[in-house]
């Protein structure tokens, strides 16, 4: 009976991961996926760089100010029906996205994808930390992080196959309608810990979670001198990835190289390959081989240094293999690595404070992220066409942006 018992529970914790995976798949596609229909939203919807740039940033606004506000939901009302609601949102959100006709409608729908998918991280790692024992939770998050990476992969050449037959928005009403599938496959199947499952009772509060006691964690980890060069490596690093991957690397590759949007998309593909195979890769690195983490950071935003800086000198010579490599590289270094920085921060604090900072260190990345897409757009239109796109200066005055993050994240 007891063998019985503990097959049944394990085949449920591999049925509550799979449609948690499923979920934070649609975080990633969504993170993503104007990288390759920017041009095709551009030409339709009659909006410049700029504004291209704040459409697509309506996501990473939302998204970076809801951290601290989904601790603090997941432990007093729930991972699950936190979850449920705002996945919701991100559902309504993704149907108003490409049914919009105009660029209002589109930001709104923007805005409301942002905020529906932006509490899924954090409580699928709560939950995940319920239902796994320590030993077993880097390998579940490693496993999450490769599940992201391939949501990353469906926004890159099945997207662009995808809105080349039906249009740029059909996907996003069909990604909606599977939201909607999801909010109910959740609702019914996924329970926030095996006390609730055995009970059949919802989750009772945290007896922390109050706004005084977020308030004291919070003060603690920004007063820390030691959270600082940490988070600003990660602010660094990621926005960089959101700037490229998120946005302009579909632009640059189609305006310079004269690529289809599928050919621009196969070579995006390689940053979801990076994040599905070298985030555990570099994981594994740091653990065992360069054992502090400071080392492997520092190493690797050189190297992204190294790699911004041959893209912005044969900006527009490189050939296709030189493409595939570089964007390679962009993936392991600006978003594979994050699983070690994230694990430079937790290690600051005490487990108690752990979720806390990791909420507050994940804002600032999305927040420059943000900031950083239509800014690069900004270059972009400061500098000019010609024929109808950006050309190769733009691109490379905009890349030098990039660039300099990279630095600042090596010097810190």
């Amino acid at each position: 009976m007891a063998e019985e018992m503990t097959r049944s529970y394990r085949q449920y914790r591999a049925l509550l991961f799979i449609v948690l995976g499923a979920c934070y798949l649609i975080v990633f596609f969504h993170r993503n996926a104007l990288g390759v229909v920017a041009v095709d939203m551009m030409d339709d919807l009659g909006v410049q760089a700029a504004l291209m740039g704040l459409l697509s940033a309506g996501y990473f606004y939302p998204y970076a100010f809801m951290q601290l506000p989904t601790g603090l939901l997941s432990d007093s009302w729930g991972a699950r029906k936190t979850i449920v609601s705002f996945l919701a949102i991100a559902a309504a959100g993704s149907l108003l996205f490409g049914a919009s006709s105009g660029s209002g409608g589109v930001l709104v729908g923007r805005i409301l994808v942002g905020i529906g998918v932006s509490t899924i991280y954090v409580c699928t790692f709560k939950i995940i930390a319920d239902w796994y024992h320590g030993t077993e939770f880097a390998t579940m998050n490693a496993l999450l992080v490769s599940v992201g990476g391939i949501g990353l992969m469906i926004s890159t050449v099945p997207l662009a196959w995808l809105s080349t037959l039906y249009g740029w928005r059909t996907p996003f009403v069909a990604t909606g309608i599977i939201t909607l599938a999801l909010v109910a496959v959740v609702w019914l199947f996924v329970k926030d810990s095996p006390e609730e499952h055995r009970s059949g009772r919802g989750t009772a509060p945290h007896p922390n979670a109050t706004w005084e006691a977020m308030k004291r964690t919070v003060a603690t980890i920004v007063g820390s001198r030691r959270f600082w060069p940490a988070n600003i490596w990660m602010m660094c690093t990621f926005s960089i990835y959101i700037a490229f991957g998120g946005l302009w690397g579909g632009p640059y590759l189609m305006h310079v190289y004269g690529l289809t949007k599928i050919e621009a998309s196969r070579i995006l593909l390689m940053i979801a390959v990076a994040m599905i195979v070298g985030s555990p890769l570099l994981g594994v690195l740091s653990d065992r081989i360069f054992k502090l983490r400071k080392r492997m950071l520092s190493a690797s935003s050189a190297l992204l240094a190294t790699t911004f800086t041959i893209i912005i000198l044969f900006i527009d010579t490189l050939p296709m293999a030189a493409l595939y490599v570089l964007t390679l590289c962009i993936g392991l270094f600006a978003v594979g690595i994050m699983p070690v920085g994230y694990a430079s921060i937790k290690d600051l604090f005490p487990r108690t404070m752990a979720g806390t900072a990791t909420g507050i260190a994940n804002l600032f990345p999305f927040l420059v992220g943000a900031l950083l897409q239509p800014s690069l757009g900004l270059v972009l239109e400061a500098v000019g066409k010609n024929g109808g796109v950006y050309t190769a200066a733009a691109y490379q005055y905009a890349f030098c942006i990039l660039l300099a993050c990279s630095l600042v994240a090596f010097v810190c």
